[in-house]
């Protein structure tokens, strides 16, 4: 977030990892404004079924922020639905040209068990290599987790707790307290 308009909030990591014919998100339940923990309870994963099709996605920055571009998602899913790739992009050029939304202060990660994306408001619709995403505050360091464990014989959920709990254990924006959604492809 803009430290001009929120300076000293801090909070969230989301990870994505894909697997064995599904994807696991996870997120932690951390909210902080500088050193003070506000809130460690958070529910920062969703999962959404617009059109009859699910879809799990991951947010982070503004909860406020982050709920409108979901409800926008929802509705470029309701009007091409079980094509995700193709509501994210519009999501993103909405994000991007609109005179509202640019202000928008979030980051998300959407599934649908098959397509993986990152959407930021820079205009960016961003399909992860390696089947792993992250965002947030200790986005680098679940990346850089889970990428290690991608090379052992683990399952999605377990390389995603493993490698949450490594973020939690280095980055003190991100606690313990995991909302984990899983989704198949197809």
């Amino acid at each position: 977030m803009a430290d001009d308009k929120f300076p000293g909030w801090h909070g969230t990591t989301i990870l994505a990892v894909r697997r064995g014919g599904e994807v696991v998100v996870a997120g932690d339940g951390q909210v902080s404004l500088g050193q003070t923990v506000i809130k460690g309870s958070a529910r920062k994963v969703r999962r959404l079924a617009p059109g009859g099709h699910d879809v799990v996605c991951g947010f982070a920055g503004s909860t406020a922020d982050a709920f409108t571009l979901l409800e926008r998602l929802e509705k470029k899913l309701e009007a091409a639905p079980g094509q995700l790739a193709r509501a994210c992009v519009d999501l993103a050029k909405d994000w991007r040209m609109d005179k509202y939304l640019r202000n928008l202060e979030a980051m998300l990660i959407v599934t649908d068990g098959q397509g993986l994306y990152v959407i930021t408001g820079a205009g960016d619709v961003l399909e992860p290599e390696y089947d792993v995403a992250a965002i947030g505050s200790g986005g680098n360091f679940a990346l850089a987790a889970a990428r290690g464990l991608m090379e052992t014989e683990l399952g999605a959920e377990d390389i995603a707790r493993k490698a949450m709990a490594i973020a939690a254990s280095i980055c003190v924006y991100t606690n313990g307290n995991l909302t984990v959604e899983r989704i198949s492809a197809g």
